[in-house]
């Protein structure tokens, strides 16, 4: 290994400080949604520090906000994460990166899924072939249906779960810490044998 150089985990610390930083630079600021005409009549809610900060009850609701709307529509998925952050006063920047779950790379296989699941839930039968004629609501009803269903499901059941882990890694992190301050505290108490 060069001298120059430093050691693999250094650098792969670096090269992750480099990622966050700039994704912390594409991605807008308050200051600036708030400035953005579209959301000029709830600007001032937008500012609250309360739906920026890292509060464990307010991320909690951002993952569940993010994930819920992720599934529950195919567009406008951040907008109406945010609206419903503010509304519910949720962590905004983690309802929108939870909202990334469905993209455009995962949502055949997010459908696919569902059409799945909703197929097993309302018991139907396998798809028969369309014919080139058939409407809207053909489609819907031998492949929409239980795709809508699945979506359903998902965006119900993913929002509870994300919700419920997000509380539960946040309460370990906390026993953790506690348990290795009172550690620390009992070793530093104990007199040195002999």
């Amino acid at each position: 290994m060069n001298a120059d150089q430093p050691p693999t985990s250094a650098r792969s610390n670096w090269r992750l400080a480099g990622i966050v930083s700039r994704l912390r630079s594409a991605l807008p600021c308050r200051e600036s949604l708030a400035a953005h005409p579209w959301l000029k009549p709830v600007a001032h809610r937008l500012l609250d520090r309360q739906l920026w900060r890292a509060q464990h009850e307010a991320v909690a609701r951002g993952v569940a906000i993010g994930i819920f709307w992720a599934f529950a529509v195919p567009v406008a998925q951040f907008a109406l994460a945010t609206l419903n952050c503010v509304w519910w006063r949720a962590n905004i920047p983690v309802a929108a990166g939870m909202t990334l779950a469905t993209n455009p790379f995962t949502i055949g296989f997010w459908l696919w899924l569902a059409y799945r699941l909703g197929s097993l839930v309302l018991d139907a039968p396998p798809p028969v072939a369309l014919a080139d004629g058939a409407g809207v609501m053909a489609w819907l009803g031998s492949f929409g249906a239980p795709a809508m269903l699945g979506m359903g499901i998902f965006a119900l059941c993913g929002a509870l779960t994300g919700y419920l882990v997000v509380k539960l890694a946040w309460r370990v992190r906390v026993g953790v810490k506690r348990w290795r301050r009172q550690n620390t505290a009992r070793t530093a108490a104990t007199p040195p044998a002999g």
